[in-house]
């Protein structure tokens, strides 16, 4: 697998430094950088403490993790974000957009939301046509629930 360099700018000291949970995922785990307290039906954006350069042709995807409502009761209302390689300065801060479903708490320090760069997605050329040529497969949500 080959490397791609990201430069970062960590703007709190207490955050771990980011990295790969060995053997669990290719996906970063993102911390909060603030204390924030947050009562059902609030909204914040929560601060993940970094600033980062992204290499030309690149994106980064930021997405709850699995745990985040379990833990804190937070949405993460424009899920997945991206993050475009032109949010680039020392002051294109990484935040959390969250929507709080109950009363809860959040610590510095803790894993909010996931990363991953992903590359930019290829020129699309849309071509028009009478028919896609399959059959259905029952139209959608029509796969069960099991």
């Amino acid at each position: 697998m080959s490397e791609v360099t990201v430069q970062i700018r960590y703007h709190c000291a207490e955050l771990e430094r980011l990295c790969y949970v060995d053997g669990k995922s290719d996906w970063i785990d993102l911390r909060a950088a603030e204390e924030v307290t947050m009562r059902a039906g609030d909204f914040h954006y929560i601060d993940l403490g970094v600033s980062v350069r992204l290499p030309a042709g690149y994106e980064l995807w930021v997405a709850p993790r699995s745990s985040t409502f379990k833990n804190f009761g937070i949405l993460m209302p424009n899920s997945p974000g991206i993050v475009d390689e032109s949010y680039s300065s020392d002051e294109d801060v990484l935040k959390m957009p969250a929507l709080a479903m109950r009363d809860t708490v959040i610590h510095v320090g803790d894993r909010i939301c996931q990363c991953r760069l992903m590359p930019h997605q290829p020129h699309i050329v849309f071509e028009e046509v009478e028919s896609l040529g399959h059959n259905t497969r029952g139209g959608f949500g029509s796969t069960g629930k099991r």
